[in-house]
């Protein structure tokens, strides 16, 4: 059998049969020993063998160089691009095609985005890194055993608006991120958010790792005073003491490196909530936290993998705790002999017990939860604090102008005339004068 025509097929697969089918024409091998090398059976070596008559480009597929039957239409390709250069400019192409099935209804495969925007001259905005060769931590078994929080600075409502700070925290066995807030920056109000978010969520992880801010451990670096020495404790900060007090084990990471998981977080977060945030119109602290917690739900539906155990570990709270009472602020305060606890915005009164015992002489907390509200605990007992009235010591007079008083009906107005008393240098005062024999004159004219 000779071919008609020596030039070769286009792709490599063809190619390559009419490499093995040359050496079967010529007597190098047999029909059945090119079928195991090509994985094919003999009949559809022969049947290659006949097409191989015609010329080795007949070994191309039938249909190269025909237009796919689900190809999209140019005018459909041309909205992609379209829509990926104005509207979702900057979107990576896993992202682009999620949210065009979701606000547009253009369902599209990633790889088929992907190959449109390319021969669209269109860049991706995030290019793939090539992996870098180090050793990870496995993940925890148990969904709870280890939160990993931290917080990210950055321009989350766009470039040419200010920062703000996220602070969040992701499950490492399973990437949940279970709660997190928008704060102006990182500080203990958006820790205890979180906490507070996964705790009525979940529950109570076995331990927070951390970096080492200063929001978690004081003064690292300065040695222990002597009742830290005494106790053998150091002291806490308002974060340190509320994970204390739900019994929550705190880790400090040496290196950002070493929480890895959160900081990869960061990285989809800034690609995908900030994308998100611009197409919602969202520019403030206020209405970022109140889309966020949707966001995370969808976030989680697509980003978590099931732990390796599926029993949680997460745990419920202590009895006669809340997260309300304990991730908030703390301050010890001693109640004054009149049930009063200073504060600096006015002293506070305390109800009466309700054993009838008197709260004077105790040290109690005082907590200033996260709603602005004041409570004081002792002894298992949590109430609301009151401003205190006013001391008596404190108390003046106090003068009291009136200026609708010509408002008034004529009979309460002479009320109101009758007993006002005109101050000294005004019409009516009477002012006193001495008589010439006073003594007071005598003694002054005999001075002179």
């Amino acid at each position: 059998m000779e071919p008609k025509d020596r030039q070769l097929p286009p792709d490599a697969r063809a190619q390559h049969r009419a490499y093995v089918l040359e050496h079967v024409v010529n007597g190098g091998l047999t029909i059945d020993q090119a079928a195991t090398i090509l994985k094919l059976s003999t009949r559809q070596v022969d049947r290659l063998l006949a097409r191989y008559g015609e010329g080795p480009a007949a070994l191309a597929h039938g249909n190269r160089g025909r237009t796919p039957a689900n190809r999209l239409g140019d005018a459909q390709r041309a909205l992609l691009v379209e829509l990926a250069t104005t509207t979702y400019a900057g979107v990576n192409h896993t992202h682009l095609a999620e949210l065009l099935a979701e606000r547009e209804g253009i369902v599209v495969a990633e790889r088929t985005l992907r190959r449109i925007l390319a021969e669209a001259s269109v860049r991706p905005t995030r290019t793939r890194r090539p992996p870098r060769h180090r050793s990870r931590r496995e993940r925890m078994a148990r969904e709870g055993q280890l939160l990993q929080v931290d917080g990210s600075r950055h321009r989350w409502f766009g470039p040419d608006l200010g920062f703000a700070t996220l602070v969040a925290g992701i499950d490492d066995a399973t990437g949940r991120v279970p709660g997190g807030t928008f704060r102006a920056q990182e500080d203990a109000v958006g820790y205890f958010t979180t906490f507070a978010q996964t705790a009525d969520r979940h529950g109570l992880p076995g331990a927070v790792y951390s970096d080492r801010h200063g929001i978690f451990i004081v003064e690292k670096n300065r040695a222990p005073t002597l009742a830290e020495q005494l106790t053998g404790k150091r002291s806490l900060t308002q974060v340190g003491r509320a994970l204390d007090d739900a019994g929550v084990a705190w880790i400090g990471a040496r290196s950002a490196e070493a929480k890895g998981r959160v900081e990869r977080l960061w990285g989809t977060l800034q690609d995908r909530l900030v994308v998100e945030l611009r197409l919602e119109g969202l520019t403030t602290i206020e209405a970022a936290n109140a889309f966020l917690p949707d966001f995370l739900e969808r976030h989680n539906a697509r980003f978590v993998v099931p732990a390796a155990d599926p029993e949680p570990a997460w745990r419920p709270w202590p009895d006669g705790l809340s997260s309300d009472a304990v991730f908030c602020f703390h301050y010890p305060r001693r109640v004054a002999r009149d049930a009063t606890i200073s504060w600096p915005g006015g002293d506070l009164a305390l109800p009466r017990r309700s054993d009838g015992r008197s709260w004077a002489g105790r040290t109690v907390i005082l907590q200033e939860r996260l709603d602005g509200s004041l409570w004081v605990s002792h002894d298992g007992l949590c109430v609301p604090v009151r401003p205190a009235p006013a001391d008596a010591r404190q108390l003046r007079a106090r003068r009291l102008t009136t200026p609708s008083d010509r408002d008034l009906p004529a009979e309460l107005a002479g009320l109101i005339d009758a007993d006002k008393s005109p101050a000294p240098g005004e019409p009516g005062d009477v002012v006193h004068r001495p008589r010439p024999d006073h003594p007071w004159r005598r003694y002054r004219d005999r001075g002179r």
